[in-house]
């Protein structure tokens, strides 16, 4: 890979909106190559597609729009193949495609959770599946996560979205101990709640099951003040605002190489994430040593 300050070649899914969006101008602003990725640029996405070219110029950074399909490995290989081939090769893949359903979990019909699965964990494995080959080697690589505290702290009627998270983790986590030993750091960014500033909570999808999302009706006043009891976790003053995520992700990119985090936390709600990660960490530093795999916590750096 590049070294430290040096631009990087970075596919960001998920770059329509929100912290996707935010980040791929930010790497942008800070000389990186960037490719921001998203589904139907041709057609449901065209003018947003169009937006980020005309940011490109306006702001004269090195922004470029590609077509990704998540739940498509066709669409993945496409779009990898597509940055290889204008550029030659990828320095860093920033997995932030997502989708939150909010709900009863027993209104959710297993189909639809395997919808959002489909999105949030397995889209993670199709584009790491078109991408480590190249990063593999190269012997050098960054894959970056948009996690979430709930894998930690746990929050109601999110259940789906947090199993997914969860899920999504593991999978990070896992791959980070394998793709380890050919060079390739991984870091996954957990942003706390944020209620202001994506599309993340106006797109949720709710339970088509209305029938069963009645019977749980005397949770219904909770849920309505979830947002709000959201808020209200963060300190007075305080400007949870998600471009502090993509502030995050540049300076982790800007790290030498070998120094990245594994884990970065961006929370405004006080949840201590921090501290139960230290804690998980320990617990997995321990329990990998006893194994005789304790290697694996660490990339080998060339």
């Amino acid at each position: 890979m590049a070294q430290a300050n040096s631009p990087l070649v970075i596919l960001v899914t998920g770059a329509a909106t929100g912290i996707g969006q935010l980040t791929a101008h930010s790497l942008a602003r800070a000389g990186h190559t960037v490719y921001a990725s998203m589904r139907n640029i041709t057609t449901r996405n065209a003018t947003r597609a169009q937006a980020e070219r005309d940011y490109a110029q306006s702001h004269r950074v090195d922004l470029h729009v590609v077509e990704l399909d998540v739940t498509s490995q066709e669409s993945a290989n496409q779009a990898v193949q597509t940055v290889l081939e204008e550029q030659g090769h990828i320095d860093a893949v920033l997995h932030n495609a997502g989708h939150l359903m909010v709900g009863y979990v027993e209104a959710f019909t297993a189909e639809e959770i395997t919808h959002l699965f489909d999105t949030n964990a397995l889209g993670v494995v199709r584009v790491n599946r078109a991408v480590l080959p190249h990063l593999r080697e190269r012997g050098t690589g960054l894959l970056l996560y948009t996690g979430s505290t709930t894998s930690v702290v746990v929050p109601p009627f999110l259940g789906p979205y947090v199993a997914s998270k969860m899920a999504m983790d593991g999978l990070a986590q896992t791959t980070a101990y394998e793709v380890s030993q050919f060079g390739i750091e991984t870091c996954i960014v957990m942003p706390g709640p944020f209620t202001q500033g994506t599309e993340h909570f106006p797109d949720a999808t709710r339970p088509a099951d209305t029938a069963t999302m009645g019977a749980y009706a005397r949770l219904d006043g909770m849920v309505a003040r979830n947002e709000e009891a959201t808020s209200n976790l963060f300190t007075p003053g305080v400007d949870a605002n998600p471009q502090a995520v993509a502030d995050e992700i540049v300076r982790i990119v800007g790290l030498p190489t070998g120094s990245r985090p594994f884990r970065s936390v961006v929370d405004f709600s006080n949840a201590h994430v921090e501290e139960g990660n230290a804690l998980l960490w320990k617990l997995q530093a321990d329990f990998l040593d006893r194994m005789g795999f304790a290697n694996l916590l660490h990339p080998v750096i060339r």
